[in-house]
């Protein structure tokens, strides 16, 4: 299903229409579909195209953006990254949301991801952060782990979080 949240013309008669679709699984029925129509672009081959560049994130919400150009019938898409949260679903495979509540004492643990897990998020999230470095977006990362009740190597997200800050896991964020 994909969700549009705004179409808004630019500079030079550009037209950009943003959306939040699962991956792979763009469609021309609403709210995507009435959204590229003003445009004058091949519907079809706009949607054939984001399945395409977004096959590899399917079962999550992509953030994806279609530029289109209506005097030439040209188009540019970007797409973004998942959410850190459904990176994390993804790589402790749960399919259903997780209807825990954040921060809830005694809350039960969802799961557990090891360094290396949390290191691919991390390197997945580095285009779309405003944190210097893979360690200070691995920090990041154990910060929403933390409000999904996510364990990290059995450990609590807080405690992670301090020993990368420590150092204690250099060799494994290196690169």
């Amino acid at each position: 299903m994909a969700k549009a949240f705004f179409l808004s013309g630019l500079e030079m008669g550009n037209i950009v229409v943003s959306a939040l679709i699962e991956g792979g699984k763009a469609s021309a029925a609403p709210p995507l579909g009435p959204q590229l129509g003003p445009t004058g672009l091949n519907i079809g081959e706009v949607i054939a195209k984001i399945n395409e560049i977004t096959k590899d994130f399917a079962g999550m919400q992509v953030p994806v953006k279609v530029i289109a150009d209506p005097a030439t019938k040209k188009f540019e898409i970007e797409v973004g990254t998942p959410p850190v949260s459904g990176l994390v679903k993804k790589e402790l495979g749960l399919k259903e949301p997780v209807k825990e509540e954040a921060g809830v004492k005694g809350k039960k643990t969802i799961g557990s991801l090891s360094m290396a897990q949390l290191k691919k998020i991390a390197s997945i999230k580095m285009s779309n952060s405003l944190a210097k470095g893979l360690k200070n977006i691995a920090k990041e990362v154990c910060g929403t782990c933390l409000s999904m009740g996510v364990k990290i190597e059995g450990r609590d997200a807080r405690e992670v979080q301090k020993m990368i800050e420590e150092g204690k896991f250099d060799a494994v964020l290196a690169g």
